[in-house]
């Protein structure tokens, strides 16, 4: 099996990541894990959407060929990043120009959402997530994580997760591998 992590924050030491990291670790040799690149995505537009410019070409044929994904993402204003945004926008566009009756890259595809942030553990974020990711059929997987960021960690930029937090990840990656 492969699955292909979406970090939603941009930041190299970001809560996010750590939180990926330790998905990683905890599915261990279960599965192949990857990293998607998004970062040369150009914005959604539709003067540029036919052909298809070659970032995109390449982020929707990493996301056919995965199994899964995961997104671990934080929370910005009660809602997602608007890379991420942009991200899905560009998977939900249809691959054959012009043809909205065959499915997308992301139809289907079996997505775990996790998150970690401030006091409301990315709820926000992470309902209006999966609200977005059902709207585009992606099959989202009904267990997350949420993880409020302790105050002082905020401070030295590392994240520790309890035995709970890591029992609430590994359940989640069990689902998601199935």
């Amino acid at each position: 099996m492969k699955i292909l992590f979406v970090i939603g924050s941009l930041r190299s030491k970001s809560f996010n990541r750590q939180l990926a990291e330790e998905a990683k670790r905890i599915i261990g040799d279960r599965a192949e894990v990857v990293e998607l690149d998004y970062s040369d995505l150009p914005l959604i537009n539709q003067d540029i959407e036919q052909p298809e410019p070659v970032a995109v070409a390449r982020v929707r044929k990493e996301v056919a060929d995965a199994d899964a994904l995961w997104i671990f993402t934080p929370e910005y204003n009660f809602s997602y990043p608007g890379h991420v945004k942009n991200l899905l926008d560009w998977l939900s566009r249809p691959v054959i120009p012009m043809d909205y009756g065959t499915p997308t890259c992301i139809n289907g595809k079996r997505v775990a959402v996790s998150g970690a942030g401030g006091k409301m553990a990315t709820a926000n974020c992470r309902a209006k997530l999966t609200e977005l990711l059902s709207f585009i059929k992606a099959d989202v997987v009904a267990e997350q994580t949420g993880i409020a960021v302790p105050a002082e960690a905020w401070g030295t930029d590392v994240l520790t997760l309890t035995d709970e937090q890591k029992s609430q990840l590994k359940a989640q990656a069990d689902a998601l591998i199935g």
